[in-house]
């Protein structure tokens, strides 16, 4: 068996995602060396944040086609304790269907003249490697603009609705992610593997809705085994829905998704001018926390009942395939279009690492937002704390075995 993940207390209440899935083998149990499962009793549970049960999950965001796909996907195997959920979804995409009807109605000049405004920046690297934190840091410059937590739940119709749930519906969502202690809310910067899923793409993060059946539509991890003509519809959906976000921002994109990351190759042939930030972690935590935040989607999110089988070799199979795509990629990106950065950089020096970011990609003048990034570095960043995780030595050999060229390669041996 592989590592265990660590145990996370039940927390969160249980509740309801979705997710169209489509199944790939696992590795067999022959590969992987087994671990003692007393041993990962030892370690100690990891309190998640609340959720509230009023909180609107990903699945609100869809409309009945998207929405039917993702539960026969999943053979319909929802868990009794999810039905209201799925009963509250199933209403809610059609008012979807009638808002989209109305956005495409108010804005149908706009969406048809709308462009990017300048390259984008793309933000990659595994689950739990800094992303949001980066994220986070970079659109604090204004002079960029990200996909909102909104933008990215109600991708069809954000451009006439966003402004009620800014302003009348903030309450819905809790002060803090259940994963970790960053900030939640409808404005904060968000992952645009979300949209694309809301919008009907097949995508790895359907496996939430449906966790037993665990690895999930894999190969658009990195695209490789999927047909010309869905990469074109995936990459057309992906151009259109930062399009509609560009008409309401009006800035050059900052869009951070670890799903992007086996992508790399084929959004930089889409977007040739496109920037690309990678940052990576220590494996030795990357593992424990990206269990960790499975998990908590799974309890939160998921419209059955999980039983964790897998979830070890889920979280190991990504990372391999992830990055066996990006660093085939990798060599055919501009130098000055990519730049590796670490994790442990970014929390102990952010100021100097947002800096040579910033002038390794000649993004733009970094001093005209230097003294922001300070104040964050000051004040925010002394208060927030970081889950703390720990791997038994069995436990560490075997990601040393398993992800021994992520270790060599970015200097974590």
């Amino acid at each position: 068996m592989p590592p265990s993940c660590v145990t996370l207390s039940p927390s969160v209440p249980p509740n309801f995602g979705t997710l169209a899935t489509s199944r790939m083998e696992s590795t067999s149990k022959s590969e992987v060396p087994s671990t003692p499962s007393a041993k990962a009793a030892k370690i100690k549970p990891a309190k998640l944040n609340s959720y509230p049960f009023y909180s609107p999950r990903f699945w609100h965001g869809m409309r009945p086609a998207a929405w039917w796909r993702l539960l026969r996907s999943g053979s319909f195997e929802i868990s009794p304790s999810r039905i209201p959920m799925v009963i509250s979804v199933s209403l809610t995409t059609f008012v979807n269907t009638l808002l989209t009807w109305l956005q495409n109605v108010l804005f149908a000049r706009r969406l048809r003249e709308a462009e990017l405004h300048g390259p984008p920046v793309f933000i990659v690297g595994h689950w739990r490697s800094g992303t949001t934190l980066l994220h986070e840091l970079m659109v604090r410059d204004e002079r960029f603009s990200s996909p909102s937590t909104f933008q990215c739940f109600a991708p069809s119709h954000f451009l006439v609705t966003q402004w009620f749930f800014r302003k009348f519906a903030s309450w819905l969502l809790p002060g803090k992610r259940p994963m970790d202690n960053m900030d939640a809310g409808w404005e904060r910067p968000q992952e645009d593997e979300f949209a694309l899923m809301n919008l009907g793409l097949p995508s790895p993060y359907r496996r939430i809705a449906f966790p037993r059946r665990n690895q999930v539509d894999m190969e658009y991890l990195d695209l490789i085994d999927v047909s010309n003509e869905d990469r074109e519809t995936w990459l057309s959906t992906l151009r259109s829905f930062l399009l509609r976000v560009s008409v309401s921002t009006n800035r050059p994109l900052v869009i951070k998704s670890p799903t992007h990351t086996g992508r790399t190759g084929h959004l930089a042939r889409a977007f040739p001018q496109a920037k690309f930030v990678h940052i990576t972690r220590d494996p030795r935590s990357l593992f424990p926390s990206t269990c960790r935040l499975w998990r908590s989607l799974d309890e939160v999110q998921s419209l059955q009942t999980s039983d964790e089988e897998g979830l070890d070799e889920y979280v190991l199979t990504c990372l391999s395939k992830m990055y066996d795509s990006f660093h085939a990629d990798r060599q055919e990106i501009d130098e000055h279009h990519i730049i590796d950065i670490r994790y442990e950089d970014l929390i102990a020096d952010p100021v100097g690492t947002l800096r040579t970011i910033y002038e390794s990609l000649r993004l733009s003048d970094f001093d005209t937002v230097s003294e922001d990034i300070q104040d964050w570095a000051d004040n925010e960043h002394r208060q927030y704390k970081t889950n703390k995780h720990q791997l038994d030595p069995d436990q560490e050999k075997l990601l040393l075995d398993r992800w021994s060229d992520y270790f060599d390669r970015y200097g974590y041996r």
